[in-house]
This record gives structure tokens, sequence and C-alpha cells, in this order.
């Protein structure tokens, strides 16, 4: 979170990959920097120290909702 804060400060364009066991910190943090609108994505949990072939098969199933995050909302 508090990188995605610090980039987003910096008018970098970032998402925060939070897994749901740190969801509820999350909104904490994003609350306290005062951007709780932050783009966030809910990864499961846990991704630490799972091998590299289940990091990609996270990555390969969340990275259009990592790009979407990243592109805002829609206007349609």
């Amino acid at each position: 979170m508090r990188d995605g804060i610090a980039a987003a400060h910096r008018s970098i364009p970032a998402v925060a990959l939070v897994t749901e066991d740190f969801w509820e910190q999350g909104d904490f943090v994003a609350l306290s920097f005062s951007m709780p609108g932050i783009p966030r994505v809910r990864l499961p949990h846990p991704i630490a120290g799972t091998g590299k072939v289940a990091m990609t098969h996270v990555a390969e199933a969340y990275i259009r909702t990592i790009v979407d995050a990243l592109k805002g909302p829609s206007n349609e």
C-alpha cells in the first residue's frame, strides 16, 4: 500500500497489490494517507514463499485486473 501511495503522490500510475489477509489493513493505510480511492487489487493469500510456478499462475490470473486498475474507471 505505502509504495503505491508514494508512487501516486509523485503522479506515477500505481496500483497496490494486497492479499486477502491484509485487505482491511490496506483500507486503514489508504484512509490514514487520505487516499481511500487508490487503485487496489485483492490477491490470494499467501503469495510470498509459494514459489515461481505459483507466482506465475497468480500473475497470469490477475494481469488483466491489474492493467484495468491502472487505466482507471471506464467512461462507458
